[in-house]
């Protein structure tokens, strides 16, 4: 899916000197040793995702430089040495490091003024102690801050406090106050947290118990926007809310506007137990199919249980208005509406020793069962899902044996025609549903081949089963085997290949595509 942005004032930071530092093997560990804190960014120059990532890490960088934390790049065609090192294996890569031995991933977005608020956060303690004079700058240092209001001798309050800011110093910034007078002038009484944002009513306040999830829970609700929206930067924060999510489709931002205002009592009224977001249909209207609407049929409105990824579309032959979606929405939380469920048929017989899986028998083939099941989500238009078919129909095959398809199944799913449980972020995704632990399932994260696919199966398995690849074919047989023996060996370089992902695979699949038509864009890079 590709997105228009108007980067006219972007590229102009390009145009001028650049603010990120470019480092190489020999100036980087003495660079993040000179420096507290650094963002750096492994990229490949031929990358897509890093062409479009650019200019806003150059604005990033820029503003950042203010505040003395640089911003860095290597580039991996040049340096695969030193991003091997860091375990670079996609691009573009994002790390935060402190010093050499501390690095962590980048969890941010990639727009400048999500990056300059995510480091902003890391050069920050995780709470700031804060006075009167303090305290305004910091109310709007970012679009959601917390401050902490109790008594100096309050250890109990501090120490629970300062444990829920090192676990979320990602994604807010803590502050705390012993002043009893200034929480007298904030109208609050000690202790109790703030929680002040640009938006909305511009601040809610926590008067409970001190609780680590209590106040977690608390922050995770106040700081989402009562009518927010669905886009590339917020998506995956809506994902992993964990409650439901109400998409309200419309095609203008006026129009997108006027459904936010009308159905924001409704989400007054859920707060915490749905969020609402206006997703623009123009851009992403596609996504509407993924929540079983028919697209470009607009406005549109669907609840979306994000946990179980269930989807219960609103009939697209009725009006939206805050009196019918509120019989809606009222509907969807008395478990009165029903989820709607897309699936292919069954298969009257299983071709091949990949077994395929749709949404009516998902339950029995990858859950209800005492199987090792490993699952492909794939889409049928996916150029990495093609590559992977031949070796997982080969892996399938050494488990096909009467013995070995007791304890493990090699399947698949097409998740662009199947509901299945879990929100797919690309493809392909693989999950092990391990015997007695199904609701566990493991991400698949290694190299695409057949061997580290056996190894996978055989270290995260209930069964513990383990199988071997036939012997390569000797140098003694026939002429007519040779080509098989060429197979092979090309096989075996591929592979190897993508378990580092190198530039050179990469940059072929980058030519491929360009010389190929394009093919469907999809919701999975929301």
């Amino acid at each position: 899916m590709r997105y228009s942005i108007p980067l006219c004032g972007l590229l102009a930071a390009v145009a001028v000197a650049s603010d990120v530092h470019e480092l190489t093997k020999d100036t980087f560990k003495d660079f993040v040793a000179e420096n507290d804190l650094v963002l750096a960014e492994f990229f490949a120059p031929w990358c897509g995702h890093c062409k479009a990532l650019a200019p806003e890490y150059e604005v990033a960088a820029t503003e950042l430089k203010e505040k003395n934390i640089p911003i860095a790049k290597v580039d991996c065609t040049e340096q695969a040495e030193l991003c091997q090192e860091f375990g670079v294996e996609g691009y573009p890569t994002l790390k935060v490091f402190r010093g050499a031995d501390n690095v962590t991933p980048y969890t941010g977005a990639r727009k400048a003024d999500a990056i300059v608020s995510y480091m902003t956060k890391q050069s920050l303690p995780a709470v700031s102690v804060l006075d009167a004079e303090k305290l305004p700058e910091f109310k709007t240092a970012d679009k959601v801050v917390l401050v902490a209001y109790f008594a100096a001798d309050d250890k109990a309050s501090n120490e629970t406090y300062s444990a829920v800011a090192e676990k979320l110093r990602d994604n807010y910034l803590f502050g705390a106050i012993n002043d009893a007078a200034v929480a007298e002038a904030e109208g609050v009484q000690q202790p109790s947290i703030v929680l002040y944002k640009t938006f909305d009513e511009g601040k809610d306040t926590f008067t409970e118990k001190f609780d680590e999830a209590a106040i977690e829970s608390f922050a995770k609700t106040a700081s989402t926007p009562l009518v927010g929206e669905v886009g590339p930067e917020t998506y995956a924060g809506y994902m992993a809310a964990g409650i439901p999510l109400a998409y309200i489709f419309a095609e203008t931002a006026e129009e997108r506007e006027t459904l936010g205002k009308e159905l924001k009592p409704l989400a007054e009224q859920y707060k915490g137990k749905i969020n609402f977001a206006t997703i623009d249909a123009k851009a992403f209207g596609q996504h509407a199919g993924n929540l079983n609407l028919e697209v470009g049929k607009w406005p549109a409105f669907a609840i979306q249980k994000t946990d179980v990824n269930q989807k219960f579309p609103y009939s697209q032959e009725k009006e939206i208005n805050a009196k019918d979606i509120g019989e809606f929405v009222e509907s969807f939380v008395t478990g009165e509406v029903k989820p709607s469920i897309k699936s292919e048929p069954i298969p009257e017989t299983q071709e091949g020793a990949v077994t395929v899986v749709v949404a009516h028998n998902y339950e029995d083939v990858v859950i209800n069962n005492e199987k090792d099941v490993l699952l492909e989500f794939y889409a049928p238009w996916c150029g990495h899902c093609k590559a992977l078919a031949p070796k997982y129909e080969e892996l399938a095959q050494l488990y096909a044996s009467e013995e070995l398809s007791k304890l493990v199944t090699i399947a698949k799913v097409d998740a662009t025609l199947n509901d299945v449980p879990d929100e797919i972020q690309g493809f392909p995704t693989i999950k092990l549903f391990a015997a007695g632990k199904k609701d566990a399932p493991i991400d698949y994260s290694g190299s695409r081949t057949v061997e580290d696919l056996i190894q996978f199966i055989k270290d995260n398995g209930s069964h513990k089963v383990e199988v071997a690849l036939p012997e390569a074919p000797k140098a003694d047989e026939p002429e007519e085997e040779l080509p098989e023996q060429a197979k092979a060996a090309s096989e075996k370089v591929e592979d190897a290949t993508e378990s580092v992902k190198s530039a050179a695979s990469e940059a072929t699949e980058a030519v491929k595509s360009a010389a190929e038509p394009e093919e469907p864009e999809v919701h999975d890079e929301l």
